[in-house]
């Protein structure tokens, strides 16, 4: 790790000089300068004293830094194929966000399964093919290129009721699948 580095970035985040630094830690401005150009290292009670004046302490300072993945290829999908030929890819660990987007893929005759009332919004949009939305028995055909947006309160399905596939990016909130 390179502690002076990262001193001294906190240091410039806070908008400090190393002599305002220097006088609320109680150190001298030549030993933070060698410190952030990693020519001296600081004592625990030292270094704790400078980031107790940056308003950060040991634990959050040594804590690494979780890289999270936001794009993703296909070889990281989940792919949820069933018997009907109806394939879902779902991003990973979706489950933690507050949205969860898949593609599906609806063969002639597919449907998804049937999504239950549930407190969230979900939207759509029509990749290729054309789709059924069928809300509490309502029917609503859309068309490549057009979309649904709606309210979990009532059961719903998606089919594909003709010859050609069709693929509809579908995201809900909370993550349903």
């Amino acid at each position: 790790m390179d502690i002076g580095g990262k001193i001294k970035q906190l240091r410039t985040q806070k908008g400090l000089t190393l002599e305002e630094l220097a006088s609320r830690s109680e150190l001298t401005k030549g030993f933070l300068s060698q410190l952030e150009r990693n020519l001296t290292s600081p004592s625990i009670d030292s270094l704790d004293d400078i980031l107790e004046a940056l308003g950060t302490n040991l634990a959050e300072f040594f804590q690494e830094d979780k890289v999270e993945q936001y794009t993703f290829r296909a070889s990281d999908f989940y792919v949820d194929e069933r018997d009907d030929h109806t394939v879902s890819w779902i991003v990973p660990n979706a489950q933690k966000n507050q949205m969860e987007p898949i593609l599906l893929t609806l063969p002639e005759d597919g449907e998804s399964f049937e999504v239950a009332p549930h407190s969230g919004e979900e939207f759509g949009y029509v990749v290729d093919g054309t789709v059924s939305l069928i809300c509490d028995g309502k029917r609503n055909v859309l068309r490549k290129g057009e979309t649904f947006c709606l309210h979990g309160k009532t059961f719903h399905t998606i089919k594909n009721e003709h010859k050609t596939p069709a693929h509809v990016l579908w995201v809900s909130t909370p993550p349903l699948f």
